[in-house]
C-alpha cells in the first residue's frame, strides 16, 4: 500500500492529517479517492456518495480537531473517507461483513463516530443536543453536522433547523449538495462571496455593526435586510436560512479543497448558528459514477477498472414484482396512485414513473407527509399505495394510525424490506413492522410466502375499502409461476403439508411469510404438518383451533421480532379460547440484528431449516 499510496499509508488518525502542509492535501485526496473505488469494488457497498465527500472529508478533519470537535454525518453513506481517515483503513476489507466495519458511523465502533445512524435527517437535530450541552459546559468544541440535499428535504431537518435559529447556539451545518453542476462563473462568484462573508474583516465589520446599530433598529434592520439581499442575489436559497437565523454562505465548490478549508477555519470562528453550502459531484472523479450516480450509489463487488457493474440475476426481485403489479393496475385503473418516499429505484417502481407519470409520486426523503398524502387521496376516491421500507414506516407511526387507520382509509401499504436485510445492519433490518401494526384496528395484515402470493395479495388489497398492509423481503424472489390474480378469501390460510401418523408428539408449524420453504424442509422431514397461515391480521383462527385441537405441539415461525409478532397473536387467541397447548414462538429474538448475510443472520437466529429443527427437537424433548 505504501508504494501505491504514499500519503494515504501515512495517515492512521487525523492527527496525521493535519501534520500535512496545504499543499499535499489535494494529492492525498486523489488517493484517498482511488482507495475508496478499490476497496469499496472488492466488498461491495456504498460508493458514489462516499467519492463526491472526499475532498469535505480531509478538509474537516484538517481544520477541526476531531474527535474533540465533534463531527456528525447524516444518514452516513457518504462517510466511507472519513472511516478511513480515522484508524479504519485497514479494515474496509470488511466493511458490511458479518463481524466486520458497519455500514454507517456507529458509536460503539469508533470515537471519532459521534452519532450512530442508517436513515436520514438526524444529523441536526442531535448535533444541536450536543453543540447545547458543550455550550452548557463551556467546553469550547464546536459541532459541525453534514446534511445531504436529499435528507435536508424531510420535516425532521426543518424542526431542528427551525430550533437551532431560535436559540443561536454555535453550530456549523454543511449542505452537501450534489444535484446540480455549477458553471464556472457562478461558482467563482460565489467563492469570491464566501471568502468575502467568512473573513476576518467582514467578521468584525458585521459584529461590530451590530453593536454600533443596536440602539437604531430601523437602521439596524435596513443593514440586515441589505446583506440578506446581496447574499440572496447570489443564491435565493441563502435568504431563507437567513430568515430562520443561520449565517448562510455559499454555495462553494466541493471539490476545491483550498476553499473549503479556507472558508471552513473563517467559520470555526463565527459564533452562532452557521450554515454552509457546498455543490459537489456525487461519483466525483470516477466516470461510470459520474455518468450514473444512482447505479453507483451502492454497489456490489464489480471490476473498476471496467466500470461495469454485473448483470442482474434472471430472477426478479420482490421489488420487481411489486413494481410490475403496480404498472398492472396502473393500466387498468387510472386512479391507482403510486407514492414513494424517495425511494423509487429500491422499491421497483422505475417503470411506473415512466409509463404512467401522472399517478406516480416520489415526496422525497418524507415518510409522514407519504402517508397522510396517500390520506388524502384516499378520501378523494383514489386507490394511493404507498411503497415504504418496513424500517421506514416506523418514521410515519402516528400518520398509520390517526390518518388512514381511524378513518378507515383505503391505502394499500407495500412494505419493503420487512424482516432481515442483511449488510445494512441493525438500522435497517425490518423486525418490528408486524407487531406495531398487528394492534392497530382496521388494519389487514398480509404475509406472502413467494412472489406469486404477493400478486395474489396486492390485488386482493385493491379490492379492499380499508387498509391493507402486504410486507415482502429483500432479495430475489422464489421464481414460482405468475398465475391470474384474484382475490383471496380474507383471514384464511392453507395447510401445505399434513403430519403423517406416527408415534410420538405431532407438531404443527404455522408459517407467517417466505421462510416457508424452510419450515417445508424440516416438515417434510420430520413429518410434521405445515400451514402457510398467510394473514397476520386477521388471524385464521378456525385453522389454528383444528391444529390446536389435532396436534401436541404448535410452532409460530416469522420473519419479524417475538415480542408481540404473529405468534403472539396466536398465543392471545388459545388463551382468551381457554386453550392450553404447548407453543414455541420462532423468530427474531429481543435485540438488534447486526450486519451479515442474509443467511447467516437466518443461521444465526435459529430460522433457518437446521435452526427449526433444532428448536423443535429441543422442545419435544422437554415435552417427553
Amino acid at each position: 500500500m505504501q508504494k501505491t499510496y504514499p500519503l494515504l499509508s501515512q495517515i492512521n488518525s487525523p492527527d496525521d492529517l493535519r501534520l500535512l502542509p496545504k499543499e499535499k492535501l489535494q494529492p492525498l485526496c486523489d488517493e484517498l479517492r482511488a482507495y475508496l473505488l478499490e476497496s469499496v469494488s472488492q466488498t461491495s457497498g456504498h460508493l458514489a456518495s462516499g467519492l463526491g465527500t472526499v475532498e469535505l472529508t480531509v478538509a474537516l478533519h484538517y481544520v477541526y480537531q476531531t474527535p474533540f470537535d465533534q463531527l456528525i454525518w447524516d444518514v452516513g453513506h457518504q462517510a466511507y473517507p472519513h472511516k478511513i481517515l480515522t484508524g479504519r483503513r485497514d479494515l474496509m476489507c470488511t466493511i458490511r461483513k458479518k463481524n466486520g466495519l458497519h455500514p454507517f458511523p456507529w458509536r460503539e465502533e469508533s470515537p471519532y463516530d459521534v452519532l450512530s445512524v442508517g436513515h436520514s435527517s438526524t444529523s441536526i437535530s442531535a448535533g444541536l443536543g450536543i453543540a447545547v450541552a458543550a455550550e452548557k459546559e463551556n467546553a469550547g468544541r464546536k459541532t459541525v453536522c453534514v446534511i445531504g440535499d436529499g435528507a435536508i428535504t424531510a420535516g425532521m431537518a426543518f424542526e431542528a433547523i427551525n430550533h437551532a435559529g431560535s436559540i443561536h447556539t454555535d453550530m456549523l451545518v454543511i449542505l452537501n449538495d450534489n444535484e446540480m453542476s455549477i458553471s464556472e462563473n457562478v461558482g467563482a462568484l460565489n467563492n469570491h462571496l464566501a471568502r468575502l462573508f467568512t473573513g476576518s474583516f467582514y467578521s468584525t465589520l458585521r459584529e461590530g455593526g451590530k453593536k454600533l446599530l443596536s440602539g437604531l433598529p430601523p437602521i439596524k434592520e435596513f443593514v440586515r435586510r441589505t446583506e440578506e439581499q446581496v447574499k440572496g442575489f447570489v443564491s435565493p436559497v441563502g435568504t431563507m436560512f437567513e430568515t430562520l437565523g443561520f449565517n448562510y454562505i455559499g454555495p462553494i465548490d466541493g471539490h476545491d479543497i483550498e476553499e473549503l478549508i479556507s472558508t471552513l477555519k473563517n467559520m470555526r470562528n463565527m459564533s452562532g448558528p452557521q450554515f454552509l453550502h457546498i455543490k459537489t459531484k456525487k461519483g466525483k472523479g470516477y466516470s461510470p459514477a459520474e455518468e450514473d450516480p444512482i447505479g453507483f450509489h451502492g454497489v456490489p463487488q464489480f471490476n473498476h477498472l471496467s466500470g461495469k457493474l454485473p448483470q442482474t440475476k434472471s430472477v426478479p426481485t420482490y421489488s420487481t414484482i411489486f413494481g410490475d403489479w403496480l404498472c398492472d393496475m396502473a393500466a387498468q385503473d387510472p386512479k391507482i396512485i403510486g407514492i414513494t418516499p424517495a425511494m423509487r429505484e429500491g422499491s421497483g417502481m422505475v417503470e411506473f414513473s415512466r409509463r404512467f407519470p401522472e399517478q406516480y409520486f416520489d415526496v422525497a426523503i418524507a415518510e409522514q407527509h407519504a402517508v397522510t398524502f396517500a390520506a388524502g387521496l384516499a378520501i378523494a376516491g383514489y386507490k394511493p399505495v404507498v411503497a415504504i421500507y418496513s424500517t421506514f414506516l416506523q418514521r410515519a407511526y402516528d400518520q398509520l394510525i390517526h390518518d388512514v387507520a381511524i378513518q378507515n382509509l383505503p391505502v394499500i401499504f407495500a412494505i419493503d424490506r420487512a424482516g432481515i436485510v442483511g449488510a445494512d445492519g441493525q438500522t435497517h433490518q425490518g423486525a418490528f413492522d408486524l407487531s406495531f401494526m398487528r394492534c392497530i384496528p382496521n388494519m389487514t395484515i398480509m404475509c406472502p410466502s413467494n412472489e406469486n402470493e404477493m400478486r395474489q395479495m396486492l390485488y386482493t388489497a385493491y379490492t379492499m375499502n380499508s387498509p391493507v398492509a402486504v410486507r415482502y423481503p429483500r432479495g430475489n424472489a422464489q421464481g414460482v409461476t405468475l398465475e391470474p390474480m384474484q382475490p383471496l378469501e380474507i383471514g384464511k390460510g392453507s395447510v401445505i403439508f399434513e403430519a403423517s401418523q406416527q408415534q410420538g408428539k405431532k407438531v404443527a408449524i404455522l408459517n407467517f411469510g417466505t421462510l416457508l420453504n424452510e419450515a417445508k424442509t424440516v416438515a417434510e422431514q420430520q413429518g410434521y404438518t405445515l400451514a402457510d397461515m398467510r394473514f397476520a391480521k386477521p388471524l385464521d383462527t378456525d385453522l389454528i383451533l383444528e391444529l390446536a385441537n389435532t396436534h401436541d405441539l404448535l410452532v409460530t415461525l416469522e420473519e419479524n421480532a417475538i415480542q408481540g409478532g404473529v405468534g403472539s397473536a396466536v398465543n392471545e387467541f388459545l388463551q382468551n379460547s381457554h386453550i392450553t397447548k404447548p407453543l414455541v414462538m420462532l423468530g427474531i429474538p429481543d435485540f438488534f440484528i447486526p450486519q451479515a448475510t442474509q443467511s447467516e443472520a437466518y443461521a444465526d437466529l435459529g430460522i433457518d431449516s437446521a435452526g427449526i429443527r433444532e428448536k423443535i427437537a429441543q422442545h419435544l424433548k422437554q415435552l417427553s
